[in-house]
């Protein structure tokens, strides 16, 4: 199985829970493919960079998934007819980030760069 990154974009005008329902929906989608659903982060409502079906705003979901093909092009099959997701994007990745706290990544960057430093 492969590892994705799902990031999606939801309607300014439902609420947080209703976001948590549709990220349930989607894990529920990913299990019954054979998947898995590695992490599930919910990022808020946000400003958008330019308006997208009349919304200035979004919520933001991100999933890392470990599953098959076939289980993200369901998953993204039903991202199309849902109304409520303004956008997604899906991305194989190699390995999952550990964190999607910039700073925090940045630190652990640096102490992983200190470390190689002091091994040679």
């Amino acid at each position: 199985m492969a590892l994705y990154e799902h990031l999606l974009i939801a309607r300014q005008d439902i609420s947080a829970q209703q976001v948590d329902a549709l990220a349930t929906h989607l894990k529920t989608i990913i299990e019954s493919e054979g998947g898995k659903v590695e992490k599930q982060e919910y990022w808020g409502l946000r400003g958008l960079a330019y308006r997208i079906k009349k919304n200035r705003k979004g919520h933001y979901v991100l999933l890392n998934i470990n599953a098959p093909a076939n289980a993200v092009q369901e998953l993204e099959r039903q991202l199309k007819i849902n109304e409520d997701v303004l956008r997604y994007i899906t991305v194989k990745v190699e390995k999952f980030e550990q964190s999607s706290n910039k700073n925090k990544r940045e630190r652990e960057d640096k102490s992983e760069n200190a470390d190689e430093k002091e091994a040679a």
